[in-house]
């Protein structure tokens, strides 16, 4: 590319039959008087490989929209019938993902026709892991919203006595928690989490999908409530 940007400034020539190494000498000569070239020739290249990015992502997204916005195995906050869907990858033990928590809360306030899908995505260790098993098999006991919040509101790490804990305090049965922890339908969310985040080139949480956007990290509500009108213009 950057080549080619030098021989566009190369001045023509009477001789036809240039040697290759007449070409690079040339092609040197103007980087040399013009070495803006190089800087036009980086941005091009980042900007080609930005388009790729996109089209890629754009056809990931378009792919697995069902599997991000309607796996009967995620749990669903806010308006289970709303017109925009965003998706959450999140760690419990995530500062970033609790520290967002209040913001997901005032957008569900300003917005009832929000639909929240979760994705457990537990990565920061085996605590983790088990924060995010015991609240998807909360779910058997339709206490997963009071569960989740809880747990991001946990002072520090989650790990299996806090969790528990946490558990026994919102009223629900330890005994079946840990018996449903094990069930089929956890390890098949937990993995298409997994594939869904690599596929998507997600690589922290948290992670917001909203209709042709991802956004990481810790997204404010005005931000989230931007992107959930743009998600409702494209889809009009």
């Amino acid at each position: 590319m950057i080549l080619a940007l030098a021989w566009m400034s190369v001045p023509a020539t009477a001789d036809d039959q240039m040697s290759e190494d007449q070409i690079k000498q040339l092609a040197l000569e103007a980087i040399m008087e013009n070495p803006e070239i190089i800087q036009q020739a980086f941005e091009r290249l980042e900007q080609i490989a930005k388009e790729r990015q996109d089209a890629q992502l754009a056809s990931i997204l378009s792919d697995r929209r069902d599997e991000l916005e309607r796996d009967p195995n995620a749990p669903i906050l806010g308006n289970p019938d709303g017109d925009v869907t965003i998706v959450e990858f999140f760690d419990y033990n995530c500062p970033y993902c609790r520290r967002v928590k209040p913001e997901i809360a005032a957008l569900l306030e300003r917005d009832d026709n929000v639909r929240l899908v979760y994705r457990e995505w537990p990565i920061l260790g085996p605590g983790s892991v088990y924060a995010a098993r015991a609240a998807l098999a909360s779910q058997s006991q339709g206490k997963y919203e009071e569960f989740h919040w809880a747990l991001m509101s946990l002072e520090g790490r989650a790990e299996e006595q806090a969790i528990l804990e946490t558990a026994a305090s919102i009223g629900l049965d330890i005994e079946q928690l840990q018996a449903d922890m094990n069930a089929p339908e956890i390890d098949s969310h937990i993995a298409v989490s997994m594939e869904l985040a690599e596929g998507l080139n997600i690589t922290g949480t948290p992670t917001f999908i909203i209709g042709k956007s991802i956004a990481p990290g810790l997204v404010e509500t005005d931000r989230l409530v931007q992107m959930v009108d743009e998600a409702r213009l494209e889809s009009q």
